[in-house]
């Protein structure tokens, strides 16, 4: 089942296909505030057809999060971040007493 977002993608992106109107035009038409909606609209469905309509926001593709580190930490190196993280949760815990 389509929800409404999609539907008005889906429409956006047929009125921009099938018409002679432009991303603005059919942005107008639609009350879409930024016409590059349309244009990313439109780029998704030829690229994965209404698959690419779909939200896909807050999705990982991968268990991996953030930028992966180029060399490995030094001992003193993990040593400073686990007294950094140690002296942090002895705060937060203090503060949670109160």
């Amino acid at each position: 089942m389509k929800c409404k977002i999609q539907k008005l993608q889906l429409r956006a992106v047929m009125m921009y296909l099938n018409g002679q109107l432009g991303y603005r035009k059919v942005a107008k038409r639609m009350g879409i505030k930024d016409p590059k909606r349309v244009r990313i609209w439109v780029k998704n469905y030829q690229q994965y057809g209404e698959e690419g309509l779909k939200e896909r926001r807050g999705k990982t593709i991968s268990s991996k999060r953030g930028r992966p580190r180029k060399k490995p930490l030094t001992v003193e190196e993990e040593n400073r971040k686990l007294k950094a993280e140690n002296e942090f949760l002895k705060k937060f815990i203090a503060l949670k007493r109160r």
